[in-house]
């Protein structure tokens, strides 16, 4: 949290906060910005900063009541909490002699120019500073621009203070009487527009700093990207500032009233926004120490894992492998399509019952060679967890899950066990079923939870030596467990506000409730894992200054959160939107909660693009928000990518699959807003490098009428935090190239999962994590 130093009123809604943030004080350069969330229930919201001290480690913010995140902001005093800040974002302006500059600023741009134009001037620049605003009230900080400018015009719409005019013509005067070297102009979209123009008449070289509509600020989200020169940049990571020549003002005019309609509403409740005092409490399982009196009785892990421990003899003898193959696999209980149609927070999978789990764990023949662990990327030891399933001692089977694994109950759940280790079960071999071992699984982690007799697994006395984690999604989870087991002191950095990187912002809790995250997230916290929220390696902190701090080796796990877009004409209307924008708004910000103030726009008629499980996830969400859903996808449904769980799951509820279709371009509306998707008709080719057939068009069209499209095609590495550390090598679209001991170029620095893969599975981002905590222990412990 951070204190709220001094607050100060210029003007009816425009305030100047000065705010406790060391690490981004100390960080920050002219022209970036911030994320601020108020409270619990506040939306995500982007702040220029003014001003910045180092040494009393605050910032200085000037902030305008217009929506309900703003207002509760400027509402609050000094000494209150602001409950998240992070930063700093976005590109630092370029700062050098360009000669005489223009620094225009309308209303709270003006707070926004100032750094840099303090920065001009210090640069040896000649700096004619413009003000602008509607009346004398709305010219703000005009002492700390005089301070730093060579010459100051001040402009009013009414007249009331200097000259009546707007912006323009006091930046047109100066252009008239001396040789300007660059403008630049800070405010409105529409004082910006102009200026813009106006130097562009004049061939004068200008840039603008865009403020736009954004959730996460990372270039997770993709909620702030505009066309610039003809193609889609995101402002949070390519910008904020542009040359402002290239700028479709039209489009981000349009784009900027977004969510007017439904924001109107919300200031219409703003009482009902106001969080009560006590917050929820997090959910968390009653978790004990192994030393703890009322922790079960304690069973060596030699007899839990044994293949000839006396008690799993007894097991095979038991029963005949034909009495076992014989067994029908087990069917997992589910809510009704229908209900479950309606609601966001029920799961879906309603879980094995003990006489369920112990049935099924019966068919499992204990091979002498376990093929299935071959298959499981974190080598989970799989007949030994089941066998003591298969005797009733169910603490025993979660304890060896957690022997390899960080995330068991999670692993359980959105795994591909189809596509890993039940793939390699000898029960195919036979033309059976294989055994369902992430249904045991997650039965033996929601067993042990729910027990309140969970216990954790032993850690290794500290040995003193400190390591950082980049990202807390699965593999920076995976990584920071064996690492704590190992007695390493483990930091865990991450730039959200939630532990849990994908896990919470990506998967809808129909599929992965957040309270099991949550217990997870709190056992590695009781292991000894720090965990450091709003902290963004490359921006607050850099890896030279971590380095510095003592810690010998760095994991980066930051994920693959860029997503990506087709460039088709339309896809930058209102309501085309990214899946990760879609899912991040409803899961982690809680969007379609009336309570809260993330806005969303509830489509009616809903088109998902894509075919894998995160298409899946946007479009059971949207029917959960009340749609009519079409998914469309390219090839068929055979070549789907995504789980046939999920597939079936989505149809049961009513999804219609348009398979062999593509979209081609959208049309919108007068304000800007999709109405309708074109797509091509497509059929199967030869196959690609994939080995799936590819989609070839046929020159037919089909357009489907629609009010909102989520975007579902992938996503890419998020550049910031590779680009960020000097001398890494790196591979196609900015992944991180490592060894086969997940190792980079950089010998301290390791990497996993998706910043690696460029997009995996949980349990694959997971083994990264532990084949790089074995490697970097060994590296660390030979020293």
């Amino acid at each position: 949290m951070n204190k709220i130093l001094s607050k100060q009123q210029f003007s009816e809604k425009v305030f100047c906060l000065t705010v406790e943030a060391p690490l981004i004080a100390r960080s920050c350069r002219p022209g970036q910005f911030i994320i601020v969330r108020v409270d619990k229930n506040s939306e995500r919201v982007p702040y220029t900063i003014a001003k910045s001290d180092t040494e009393k480690g605050t910032l200085t913010l000037v902030v305008q009541e217009v929506g309900l995140s703003s207002t509760k902001l400027c509402r609050l005093d000094a000494g209150n909490y602001v409950l998240d800040i992070v930063g700093p974002l976005g590109n630092p302006s370029p700062i050098e002699k360009f000669g005489t500059v223009v620094c225009a600023g309308g209303g709270i741009g003006i707070a926004a120019i100032l750094p840099i134009l303090t920065a001009l001037k210090k640069a040896g620049n000649k700096v004619i500073s413009v003000l602008a605003g509607r009346t004398k009230e709305l010219i703000i900080m005009e002492d700390d621009v005089r301070q730093n400018s060579d010459e100051v015009i001040i402009m009013t719409d009414d007249g009331s203070y200097g000259s009546k005019g707007v912006v323009t013509v006091g930046v047109e005067q100066v252009i008239k009487r001396e040789h300007v070297d660059r403008v630049i102009a800070i405010g409105p979209p529409m004082m910006m527009k102009f200026t813009s123009l106006l130097a562009q008449k004049y061939g004068i070289a200008n840039t603008v700093s865009l403020n736009t509509i954004m959730v996460d600020g990372t270039g997770m989200c993709g909620a702030c990207r505009l066309t610039i020169g003809g193609k889609t940049r995101f402002v949070c990571i390519d910008g904020p500032e542009f040359n402002g020549d290239l700028v479709d003002w039209d489009e981000m005019l349009k784009r900027m009233s977004t969510f007017k309609r439904c924001e109107k509403e919300e200031i219409e409740h703003y009482a009902e926004h106001i969080p009560a005092d006590e917050g929820q409490k997090p959910a968390t399982a009653d978790v004990k120490s192994a030393d703890s009196e009322s922790a079960p009785e304690e069973v060596s892990a030699d007899d839990l894992t044994d293949r000839n421990a006396p008690w799993r003899v007894e097991l095979r003898k038991a029963m005949k492998p034909k009495e076992r193959t014989a067994i029908e696999r087990v069917k997992m209980p589910e809510l009704d399509p229908v209900y479950r149609a309606t609601t966001r927070t029920e799961e879906v999978n309603k879980g094995l019952t003990p006489e369920m789990a112990v049935r099924e764990a019966h068919r499992c023949l204990d091979c002498a060679k376990p093929s299935c662990v071959e298959g499981c990327p974190v080598n989970i030891h799989i007949p030994d967890f089941i066998k003591n399933i298969e005797r009733g001692n169910f603490l025993g089977a979660a304890e060896v899950l957690k022997m390899t694994s960080a995330l068991p109950a999670v692993c359980g759940r959105v795994c591909p066990q189809e596509k890993q280790c039940e793939s390699k079960c000898i029960h195919l071999k036979m033309n059976e079923p294989a055994v369902a071992i992430g249904y045991l699984e997650r039965f033996a982690a929601d067993y042990e939870r729910e027990s309140g007799k969970a216990v954790l697994p032993k850690v290794a006395p500290g040995n003193g030596i400190k390591v950082a984690v980049v990202g807390s999604g699965p593999s920076g989870l995976s990584f920071a467990g064996d690492m704590v087991k190992k007695g390493y002191e483990v930091y865990v950095f991450e730039a959200l506000h939630e532990i849990g990187g994908v896990l919470k912002y990506g998967i809808p809790e129909f599929r992965l409730p957040n309270k099991i995250v949550d217990v997870e997230v709190d056992n590695l916290r009781r292991m000894g894992v720090h965990f450091l929220t709003d902290t963004i390696v490359g921006k607050t902190i850099s890896v030279s200054q971590l380095e510095e701090k003592g810690f010998k080796g760095i994991f980066v796990g930051s994920g693959a959160g860029l997503p990506n877009f087709m460039n088709i004409h339309g896809e930058n209307f209102i309501n085309v939107m990214s899946s990760n924008e879609y899912l991040t708004r409803v899961n982690l910000m809680d969007a379609a909660n009336p309570a809260t103030d993330t806005p969303i726009n509830i489509g009616k008629k809903v088109v998902v693009v894509g075919g894998g499980n995160t298409a899946m996830d946007s479009c059971r969400t949207a029917k959960r928000l009340g749609a009519d859903v079409t998914l469309v996808y390219r090839r068929s449904e055979a070549e789907m990518p995504a789980r046939l769980e999920e597939v079936k799951h989505a149809k049961e509820e009513g999804i219609r699959f348009l398979t062999l279709h593509n979209p081609k371009e959208y049309l919108a509306d007068d304000e800007g807003r999709v109405r309708a998707a074109v797509l091509d008709v497509m059929e199967l080719g030869e196959p690609d490098s994939s080995g799936r057939r590819r989609p070839v068009e046929t020159g037919k069209t089909e357009t489907v009428e629609c009010d909102q499209v989520i975007v579902a095609i992938g996503v890419s590495p998020n550049p910031l935090v590779p680009k960020s550390i000097k001398g890494l090598e790196l591979g196609r679209k900015n992944t991180i190239v490592v060894d086969d001991n997940m190792q980079s170029s950089q010998p301290d620095i390791f990497a996993g999962g998706d910043i690696v893969r460029g997009g995996a599975t949980v349990i694959l981002a997971m083994g990264d994590g532990r084949r790089a905590a074995a490697a970097m222990d060994a590296k660390l412990s030979s020293k």
